[in-house]
């Protein structure tokens, strides 16, 4: 291999690494804005009906759970193939120069 390829190669490589972890999600556990309200004293009717219906004994069939919507997994999955692709074409290009013995 010659050295003028060689940072072109280290470069690429650096470049796939940032665009693989561009894809990561962030992991901050805090909003991003800061909320000013006063806490009240009182519970909320909502709360207090929560409070309420959880007193009561509820049995384990009644429970229902949020609905929060569905994870949008589209970035990660268009990410990896492209990253995988890239990974797959280092490799061919790699064993295609082994085998032409350059």
């Amino acid at each position: 291999m010659s050295s003028a390829r060689r940072p072109l190669l280290t470069a690429a490589a650096a470049g796939g690494l940032l665009c693989a972890l561009w894809f990561v999600p962030s992991a901050t556990a805090t909003p991003e804005t800061v909320a000013d309200e006063a806490v009240s004293a009182s519970p909320s009717p909502q709360v207090a009906e929560q409070a309420r219906i959880a007193s009561t004994g509820t049995d384990a069939a009644s429970v229902r759970l949020a609905d929060t919507g569905s994870f949008d997994s589209t970035p990660y999955v268009v990410g990896g193939v492209l990253c995988l692709g890239l990974g797959a074409g280092f490799v061919t290009y790699s064993v295609r120069r082994e085998r032409l013995d350059y």
